[in-house]
Formats: structure tokens, sequence, C-alpha cells
């Protein structure tokens, strides 16, 4: 059975906002940690070393070629806020807070775009990652990126702000 998207879509001043969100049966500090210590993102996204002060390169470990990408960090609150850009081939700006609600952590991740196009092939990829971050975390068989993509292309492409 494939996985539920989640995924909403709002309107900013410029442009929109894909959100996803995950609830994750553990403590902020440690979610934190699976979001921002290189040995841990490498369980789930790929390993990551310093550049410079405000440079990252990522290994995308999960990617056909494991592709390196630079991430310039915008904004590091521990243990509750991340904002990175993302470079290449144009700039995603992504943010990920941190919420603690009981003895969970909700986990909602924001990616900024100045147009949909393109959803439909983003919001699978997120949907992907945010499983493999909570499987990476809880120790379970990670999950297979064909349960996401293309079953919820359509979901994506067709998102409007709400």
């Amino acid at each position: 059975m494939a996985p539920t998207p989640v995924g909403t879509l709002r309107s900013t001043d410029s442009g929109f906002a894909l959100e996803l969100s995950r609830t994750i049966s553990a403590p902020r500090e440690d979610v934190w940690a699976r979001l921002t210590e290189s040995s841990r993102t490498a369980l789930w996204f790929g390993p990551w070393e310093r550049i410079s002060d405000n440079t990252i390169r990522v290994t995308m470990a999960f990617e056909e070629g494991a592709p390196a990408s630079d991430m310039i960090i915008d904004a590091c609150e521990p243990p509750s806020l991340l904002a990175v850009r993302m470079t290449g081939e144009g700039q995603w700006p992504l943010e990920v807070r941190l919420t603690e609600r009981g003895s969970a952590t909700v986990l909602v991740l924001v990616h900024s775009c100045e147009s949909t196009d393109g959803l439909g092939d983003i919001g699978p990829g997120w949907e992907y990652y945010l499983d493999m971050f909570v499987a990476a975390g809880d120790g379970t068989p990670p999950p297979s990126f064909d349960s996401y993509y293309p079953a919820q292309h359509e979901y994506y492409s067709t998102l409007r702000p709400q």
C-alpha cells in the first residue's frame, strides 16, 4: 500500500510554501541531532561536511550517483529551527521547525518556491525523505522511493494553496 501524501500548499509574499509534517515519538533534542549531525543525516539523506561558517556540502546518498550539493545555512536555532538553501540548479529555501508535543516532536518541513512548477516531483521526494528520517530514527527498514513516485505525482501536481 502506497503512503498517503500529507503536503499542503500556502501562498506567501514570494510565491508558495509546500509544508509537510511528521509526528515523531522522540524528544526534540534527539530529532534535532538526527537533523543536524552528519553521522545521523547519513542514515536518511546523506552525510555532510562544513565548507565555511555558513555553508555545508551534502552528499545525497540516496540519489542516483550520490551527487554533492552545497547548502547555505540561513538560520540554526537548536533545537527548534534549521533554515538552509540548497544551491545548484537555482536555490531551494528549506526550513525545518521542531515543536514538542508531550513526549513526541512535531517536525514541519517547509519548501519555499516561486511557482508550483515541479511540485509533482518535489512533493513525493520530500515525503520519501521524511519517511526515511522516521525509519532511520526508529531503526525500521527504509521505504522504497517507488512507493512515492509516481504514485504521489498527481496529488502534488494538482495541489493548490489552502
